[in-house]
């Protein structure tokens, strides 16, 4: 009689092991909802705010700080590994800044002069371009009115007078456009060469800031912030570099390309698809487009050669500048960079666009190091802790 039921002691694990589950997969929907309410949160006080306008006017304003701060941090591995090399750390500064100013100015010896030659014949030539654009469309629609394709009366209609505004808003405004591209090129300008000596004087103790910020971190923390900077500073380091390696590639190659075409004012559009290609994806598109129409309103075989000469450096840029100098650096999904693009130019414009693919890829880096050391994602996941 004292002995107990052996079945009464039996514990059914497969309906306890169903109901942690369950258990658990409601914690994950609660984390989820949780992390969805915080962003619908931050969205709100971002829109009734107006923080993003203030961050856009708060980036304009510091703007030479940034440019000092991202040549000092492009710049300060070199530095370091002249100091290694006992070369003292001004002495180094001073080395790379004397190498860096006369690359610069090799260039613009090279380069500018011409690109100021051709933006000068182009705002010349541009009312001519106009008057072949106009010439093109009403080529085309007669074509159409030969076939007796559509009601070409009501299209030429339509389209003279769309190209008569446009002509006379271009004609009234063309000075204040070029008063604004002005002023942009100046300030441009100005910023940059506030950025170059801002940067000169961040690269004398560039070294002292991280060591800085790690010696305020608790002891514990300090060799996961040394990996988790490291990592950053390798991944950007490495893109800013290819882009700008890139850039250089394709306005050279562009250049010979357009030149051979017979475009007008080759440099300046060859600079304009250089520019635009910091935008993954869709940044050949746009730069490449107005000289592909210029290229048409000066005669047909001008418009092919032009498109050929884009496709070329494109196809260039794809299958050889990309691999042998970005390889996989970023490591993102094209679906995340081109989602990241969107998203980025819906709230900051080009600006944007040209910051998404760093922004994400450094978001992605802090996610994988935290994740590799606290396992948080496992929780949406399933895994185990």
């Amino acid at each position: 009689m004292l002995r107990k039921n052996k079945d009464n002691n039996n514990v059914d694990y497969n309906s306890l092991n169903s109901i942690l589950r369950t258990g658990k997969n409601i914690m994950n929907i609660g984390y989820f909802m949780a992390i969805v309410a915080l962003v619908l949160l931050a969205t709100f006080i971002i829109k009734e705010w107006s923080l993003l306008k203030f961050i856009k006017e708060f980036l304009i304003v510091i703007s030479p700080i940034f440019i000092g701060f991202i040549i000092a941090w492009l710049f300060e591995p070199v530095v370091s590994s002249l100091q290694k090399n006992k070369v003292p750390r001004v002495a180094g500064c001073i080395i790379v800044y004397v190498i860096l100013i006369g690359m610069l100015s090799l260039f613009g010896y090279l380069f500018v002069p011409s690109l100021i030659s051709q933006v000068k014949d182009f705002v010349a030539i541009a009312p001519s371009i106009f008057n072949e654009l106009t010439d093109f469309c009403m080529r085309v629609i007669r074509m159409f009115d030969a076939n007796k394709l559509v009601d070409t009366v009501t299209l030429k209609a339509s389209i003279m007078g769309l190209v008569s505004d446009y002509g006379m808003s271009i004609a009234s405004s063309l000075p204040k456009y070029l008063l604004n591209i002005g002023r942009a090129i100046f300030n441009g300008g100005l910023n940059f060469i506030l950025g170059l000596m801002i940067g000169f004087y961040l690269l004398f103790d560039f070294d002292k800031v991280g060591n800085t910020i790690r010696n305020i971190l608790p002891t514990t923390w300090r060799d996961n912030y040394d990996e988790l900077i490291e990592r950053i500073n390798t991944s950007l380091r490495n893109y800013v570099q290819g882009v700008l390696i890139i850039m250089l590639l394709v306005f050279l190659t562009q250049s010979i390309g357009l030149t051979i075409a017979g475009l007008e004012a080759p440099i300046v559009f060859a600079l304009f698809c250089a520019v635009t290609d910091i935008i993954p994806y869709f940044g050949p598109y746009i730069g490449g487009v107005p000289a592909v129409i210029v290229g048409f309103t000066i005669s047909p075989i001008t418009g092919v050669c032009v498109l050929i000469s884009i496709l070329i450096v494109q196809a260039l840029e794809n299958n050889f500048y990309q691999p042998l100098i970005m390889g996989h650096t970023m490591k993102l999904h094209p679906v995340t960079i081109m989602a990241g693009l969107l998203l980025f130019e819906h709230f900051f414009g080009i600006l944007g666009m040209v910051l998404a693919t760093p922004v994400i890829a450094t978001l992605k880096i802090f996610i994988t190091f935290f994740n590799e050391k606290f396992n948080f994602l496992d929780r949406f996941t399933g895994g185990e802790e």
